[in-house]
């Protein structure tokens, strides 16, 4: 009876110790660079984002919410969905529903090494018929980003992601790149600041730059608050969202 009880103590602390050790939560949000980071696995994670953006004059389009979830299959790969609400305005006109939703998954491809960044890839597919009927699309919508991380300093660090999407609408490719740094204030609290841009096969690039904070509210939940601006004409004028991630 003892040995089993001393068994049973042994396998409750070893579950315990494993869980502390697991390292806070990232997440994709709230900058436009996927972060490397894969779930922990067996772990399920829910970032989700609620978005006001002004395109132009009398043109808006809200995300209300934007969801992804994420599950940790092993320590180099996580499933992926993402569902998303909008509701948007132009002129006189309004319209609301659900974007396609996307699956995919994230595969990490190396870690960290000297000048070699933390480095994964990310794949999704929007199925053209999972939508509200005016915001399906005539084609399967591919996009894929590899995603990479330096670690400058205990505090510091830098992101980017190189890639390219599909609307669904055409068959024309837009190139899509972000640069941006990360910066630990403390334990608890982070800020970034941003660049980053989409680049049509056929069309002129636009540009904007962000930034925001997070809150680490305890190890499994986090807070976010940012905001951006398009630095060329053709960007979307200025934007702000907020959200939060969790994981189990």
């Amino acid at each position: 009876m003892l040995n089993k009880i001393s068994l049973l103590l042994c396998l409750f602390a070893s579950f315990v110790i494993k869980a502390q050790t697991k390292e806070p939560i990232q997440a994709d949000r709230p900058d436009q660079t996927e972060t490397p980071a894969i779930v922990p696995t067996g772990m399920f994670q829910a970032e989700a984002g609620f978005t006001f953006q002004k395109n132009k004059a009398h043109n808006h389009s809200n995300s209300l919410p934007s969801v992804l979830w994420k599950y940790g299959v092993n320590e180099k790969l996580e499933l992926r969905l993402i569902t998303e609400f909008v509701s948007e305005k132009d002129g006189t006109e309004r319209s609301s529903g659900f974007t396609p939703i996307y699956i995919g998954l994230k595969v990490n491809l190396c870690e960290e090494k000297g000048i070699i960044p933390k480095t994964s890839l990310i794949g999704h597919i929007g199925l053209p018929n999972a939508a509200s009927s005016n915001y399906k699309t005539d084609y399967v919508a591919p996009e894929f980003r590899f995603t990479m991380q330096h670690t400058l300093s205990d505090k510091l660090s830098l992101g980017y992601n190189l890639g390219c999407e599909w609307d669904g609408i055409s068959p024309e490719t837009t190139f899509v790149y972000t640069l941006t740094t990360g910066y630990a204030i403390n334990d608890k609290l982070g800020c970034y600041a941003e660049a980053f841009g989409f680049a049509p096969e056929n069309d002129i690039a636009y540009h904007s730059l962000d930034g925001g904070f997070t809150y680490l509210i305890n190890d499994n939940f986090m807070i976010d608050l940012s905001s951006g601006f398009g630095i060329t004409d053709n960007a979307p004028e200025h934007y702000t969202a907020l959200g939060f991630s969790f994981r189990m």
